[in-house]
This record gives structure tokens, C-alpha cells and sequence, in this order.
């Protein structure tokens, strides 16, 4: 038994435009199949993606604090004037450059227009075949621990790990990857970005969820009332659901 990161869910007051702007940022299209903007590649609603972890915005009605959010993506690129280009059209559809004390650093650190902090890598070998989504990263005070946690609630490979980061990837090696990185900040409110994971067919959720309990996880009372997902915490308190299968 395992799960798979299915999207990554993003809390917005205006839902269906920051969608549009992630799926202009990605090259990606967004659809709303309900209440929420589905942010995925063309070719039409596919759920859940066979590679890709897309993005799944969600409306709320608080806006977005000024701490730092603890998850982000990194975006890909393929040379540094296609960085140049993408944080150029990045800039052109609303998004702003954000210091979050990273220094001098190749990357850009911006945020889209409702804060959410992303950054735009320099070309790096290693996400050469990631989409436009080279990794999901998460702010952490002990990767190691993560890693451990992660890997087991996962079907995902981990390929690295050390004292400032933890590293996995899809058993297939596609898609993005996930990045348990080592900050010295913790956490203060509710995470504004989070991954939603879903288990196989065939699997049972009840087991699944019980299995994470068993890991460490714990629940979480958002508010959410009775829906067919269940809300938990990672060990370090990053929140996370697990979806119900379709």
C-alpha cells in the first residue's frame, strides 16, 4: 500500500484568476470542474495526471499573511535565456519579485498576485525532464526525519538524503520532484499551499490513512465539516489531505 502527490493545492480569495495565471505560467490549461480551478496540461480534464502533479487552487475567503509560505514550487528551466523569458512573462502576468533573504543566488524569487512565493531555477541538468514543475519544496527543520516519514507514506523514490535536504521522485521517473529543505524558520499559521495524495485503485483509504496515523501523522480539524477527505499533519505539522478515490 501507498500514495501517490496527485496536485499540489493552493488557497486563493480570487480562485479562478490565480488558475488562469498558473496555467499561463506553466503552459498549462485551466479547467473548473466545480467550486475549484484545475491547473493541468492540455489535452483536456485528466485526473489524476499519469506524470504530472498539477495544481488544484482552491477559494477562501482570508487572504494570504506575509509569512513565508512553507511549501512552493520551483519552475524549470532549459537555458538561461529561456529563465530570462519566463521571468520576464512571469512578471507581465502579475507576478512581483520577493526577497525572502535569499541573497545572491542564480534563481528568481518571485511571488504570484496573491503572494504565493515560487522561484524560477537557472537551467539544471537534473530537472531536464520534469515539466515545467521541476519540485515541490518544503520547508523543514529536520529533512532527515521527513525523508523517513515521506518515504513510507509514499510510493516515491528517495534519492537523497542529508542533513539539509531530502530528495524523491516519482518510481517511474517522471513529473516533478519533492524537496524536504532545511530552514530555520518555523511554523506560525495555517499552510496556504499543500499536497493532496491519492491511493491506487483497489486500495483502501481507511487503511491508508490509519497506516499514516501510524507513521505519525495527525488529524486535522480545519472546519471542514463532514467531507469525503481526510485532513492531516505530516510530523512537523505541514497539512495534507487524502483524497477519496473517484
Amino acid at each position: 500500500m501507498a500514495l501517490r502527490p496527485v496536485h499540489v493545492n493552493i488557497k486563493a480569495l480570487d480562485g479562478s484568476a490565480i488558475g488562469r495565471f498558473w496555467a499561463s505560467a506553466l503552459d498549462w490549461y485551466a479547467y473548473s470542474p466545480g467550486a475549484t480551478t484545475y491547473v493541468g496540461p492540455a489535452g483536456g480534464l485528466v485526473w489524476p495526471d499519469p506524470v504530472h502533479v498539477c495544481i488544484d487552487v482552491v477559494p477562501v475567503p482570508e487572504p494570504k499573511t506575509a509569512t513565508k509560505n512553507r511549501v512552493h514550487l520551483d519552475l524549470a528551466t532549459t537555458s538561461t535565456a529561456h529563465q530570462a523569458e519566463l521571468v520576464a512573462r512571469l512578471k507581465a502576468l502579475g507576478a512581483t519579485p520577493v526577497d525572502v533573504g535569499q541573497g545572491t543566488v542564480p534563481w528568481t524569487v518571485l511571488a504570484d498576485p496573491e503572494g504565493n512565493e515560487f522561484c524560477v531555477l537557472e537551467p539544471r541538468e537534473v530537472y531536464r525532464d520534469t515539466g515545467p514543475i521541476a519540485a515541490v519544496v518544503v520547508d523543514c527543520a529536520d529533512p532527515r526525519a521527513m525523508g523517513r516519514f515521506w518515504g513510507e507514506a509514499l510510493d516515491w523514490v528517495l534519492h537523497d538524503v542529508t542533513d539539509e535536504n531530502a530528495v524523491m521522485r516519482s518510481a517511474k521517473g517522471v513529473g516533478p520532484y519533492l524537496e524536504f529543505l532545511r530552514t530555520p524558520d518555523m511554523k506560525t499559521v495555517p499552510d496556504r499551499v499543500h499536497l493532496d495524495l491519492l491511493p491506487y485503485p483497489g486500495d483502501d483509504t481507511t487503511a491508508e490513512v490509519d497506516r499514516l496515523r501510524a507513521l505519525g501523522a495527525t488529524d486535522l480539524d480545519l472546519g471542514q465539516g463532514d467531507v469525503p477527505w481526510t485532513c492531516l499533519t505530516d510530523p512537523e505539522g505541514h497539512e495534507f489531505c487524502v483524497l477519496p478515490l473517484p
